[in-house]
């Protein structure tokens, strides 16, 4: 059994502090940091690829190996807390994510439904890589629409967010969070409904 902390042992620097003086360029910060933070972006990794085909050549430590790697040109970002630090690895595995599926050509959409259900334990359809490529096009069009909605979708959806950590992270109320995830589903959902039943190409 480790020995009890005493009044004289350093407390251990938080996320927010680390963070900080990553971005005004103490390198050894993001080595001590990345330890802190490893469990949640191996979570929002696992969120992230819930919905994807079993043997899919891209798992969960790989796509935190990823994000770390685009983390590291993320240095200037003004950093808030740790809700934003986790916000930025939400998006960061989105992007990740769907740059694979479409170098993999998913977007090729031929007959049937595109089928995504937003709920909160989400499961996509048996073309899981068609699906992500569909959401986040509908994603960026709800974007231009309301972006923190969008946000909202992509915090809970791609990252696995909390509705706690989600508000942090956008400076709303929890009640806020709820109420613009509700709306954002059915506006996603619609918007999905009618890409699949417009004629594609090849």
């Amino acid at each position: 059994m480790p020995p009890s902390a005493t009044p004289s042992d350093p407390a251990p620097p938080d996320v927010t502090t680390l963070l900080l003086a990553w971005s005004e360029g103490d390198d050894a910060a993001l080595q001590e940091l990345m330890p802190i933070v490893h469990d949640e972006l191996h979570r929002i990794a696992t969120a992230c690829m819930a919905g994807e085909r079993p043997g899919h050549s891209l798992q969960a430590t790989a796509l935190v190996n990823e994000a770390y790697l685009r983390l590291i040109g993320a240095r200037q970002v003004n950093w808030q807390n740790r809700a934003h630090f986790l916000a930025m690895a939400a998006r960061l595995m989105r992007r990740i994510l769907v740059d694979f599926a479409r170098s993999k050509q998913y977007q090729k959409r031929g007959g049937g439904a595109v089928r995504v259900t937003l709920v909160d334990d989400i499961a996509l359809s048996a073309e899981p890589g068609r699906d992500l490529v569909a959401l986040d096009e509908a994603l960026e069009a709800l974007a231009k629409v309301d972006e923190r909605k969008s946000r909202v979708v992509e915090l809970r959806f791609f990252g696995g967010l909390t509705v706690k950590e989600t508000a942090e992270s956008l400076h709303v109320s929890p009640e806020t969070v709820m109420r613009e995830w509700k709306i954002a589903k059915a506006w996603l959902l619609r918007e999905l409904r009618g890409s699949a039943s417009r004629p594609t190409g090849d």
